[in-house]
């Protein structure tokens, strides 16, 4: 094994100058970490998470609807300080795209070049995990804003199998929507993956509006998360770690896919991943049963608890204790599965129906009041909301949903790497004022109720 880890990382100091570099592309590696995380077991470990001194700790309010509600000071969201550039991957199944080139200023022999450690200035850290520090820098070249992540390397170890998984996958990803991976430069002690840099992300922009966002932003954001799974899930690629803190929120609003460090890139579907995947709030029920048999379904779950949270300012499964608390807040909202309504969920190896409370499945709205003021946001968070793996609804047919029904039609035909906010109209609205209230220029339509922010 060791000597595949060096040989791997070896091959890392000729991506640069090869034309043609597959031989990433295969690299899938089943083994993960785990870590507690706000008081739950079995969480997957992201490599760079920031150390507990470091994180921000942010208090969160729960939704009236919960017989498990805990005081508001034992809710809590963690995030980086800044996850505008940790952990991300791409694929190149599928058309392949350009490749990597290093240009060089005609200037002088000694002038910056892409692909060189000098190239870029370090001007602040952000934050350090437990294989890669994180800076904010700025390219020498073009003077443009990078993110810089460095991973150290150990003589012994060579380059850690998620780089590589990184690296190889991101390369071959280009979408508006997904973050973009600049540069490689490798030297003897470091790989440096050089990103664009992004300056929050989705659950920092949360926590800055709190109460829920206004709906035309959900709108907006959940219309480009969207439009960027259904470009990774064309290319047979799994991200498999949805959660507000990976995805990006630049100044103008684009949203970008990141942190790929759990993404796999292989036929779908799959017998043979990990379940350890997904932070506990956003993992889908039969990955909570120990299930390793998913596809494209299981980040669409992540996407429905996404969206809800969004609108009603509140993680819509805050587990506070294991994964048995996670799956019991899940049924009570959706109801307590049965092989009528979720073939096959009594072969599942967690599944025991002596422990849970057999519930009724309730109406989203009675859990999230505010999925009513927005049309058609319940009926599409609950297609994303099935127990049942194979009903749920794909991101593909999802930008179909009439909930999107009155953006600018020509939304849906912009090519992969041009942004939504290049048509006319579209932009990201204030946060201040009501988060539930009639809706501008974009189209969403309330349904007149106001809810304050509080």
């Amino acid at each position: 094994m060791k000597k595949l880890r060096r040989t791997l990382s070896e091959s890392f100091s000729r991506i640069a100058f090869k034309k043609e570099d597959s031989g990433f592309d295969e690299i899938c590696v089943t083994k993960m970490s785990t870590r507690n995380c706000q008081g739950m077991d079995s969480v997957i470990k992201p490599l760079d998470t920031i150390p507990e001194d470091k994180k921000v700790r942010v208090q969160r309010t729960q939704s009236g609807f919960d017989p498990f509600e805990k005081p508001a000071s034992q809710v809590k969201r963690v995030h980086s300080e800044n996850n505008a550039c940790i952990n991300f991957k791409g694929s190149s199944t599928g058309k392949e795209s350009p490749k990597l080139r290093r240009h060089s200023s005609p200037s002088s022999p000694t002038s910056p070049k892409f692909g060189k450690a000098d190239s870029y200035e370090k001007l602040e850290k952000l934050g350090e995990g437990s294989y890669a520090t994180v800076y904010k820098g700025k390219s020498k070249v073009n003077g443009k804003l990078v993110a810089l992540k460095v991973i150290r390397l150990q003589e012994e170890e060579g380059t850690p199998f998620t780089a590589i998984r990184e690296a190889s996958l991101l390369k071959g990803l280009k979408h508006a929507n997904i973050v973009l991976l600049h540069d490689i430069i490798h030297t003897k002690e470091t790989l440096t993956l050089v990103f664009e840099y992004v300056h929050t992300d989705l659950c920092q922009y949360m926590d800055k509006h709190p109460g829920g966002l206004y709906p035309d932003n959900v709108k907006l954001f959940l219309f480009q998360l969207l439009r960027g799974l259904s470009y990774i899930h064309q290319r047979y690629i799994l991200h498999r770690d949805l959660k507000p803190q990976n995805l990006l929120i630049s100044d103008m609003g684009e949203l970008k896919l990141a942190d790929f460090g759990l993404a796999r890139a292989k036929s779908v579907p799959s017998h043979t991943y990990s379940n350890e995947v997904v932070t506990l709030w956003y993992r889908p029920p039969d990955v909570l049963l120990g299930s390793t048999d998913y596809s494209t379904c299981l980040d669409m779950w992540g996407v429905g608890c996404i969206f809800i949270e969004m609108i009603q300012g509140v993680a819509a499964f805050p587990g506070m204790k294991d994964i048995q608390d996670q799956l019991e807040r899940i049924f009570l909202v959706l109801g307590t599965p049965s092989e009528d309504t979720w073939p096959g969920v009594h072969s599942l190896p967690h599944f025991k129906p002596d422990r849970f409370t057999v519930y009724s499945p309730k109406k989203l709205r009675q859990a999230w009041n505010k999925l009513g003021y927005v049309d058609h946001a319940e009926e599409l968070a609950s297609r994303f909301l099935q127990c049942f793996p194979k009903n749920r609804l794909s991101a593909q047919a999802a930008l179909s949903h009439e909930y999107f029904s009155h953006l600018p039609p020509r939304l849906w035909e912009l090519p992969d790497m041009s942004s939504i906010f290049t048509v006319s109209n579209v932009k990201l609205q204030s946060e201040t004022g009501d988060s539930i209230q009639v809706c501008g220029k974009t189209g969403g339509h309330s349904k007149g109720t106001s809810n304050s922010k509080h």
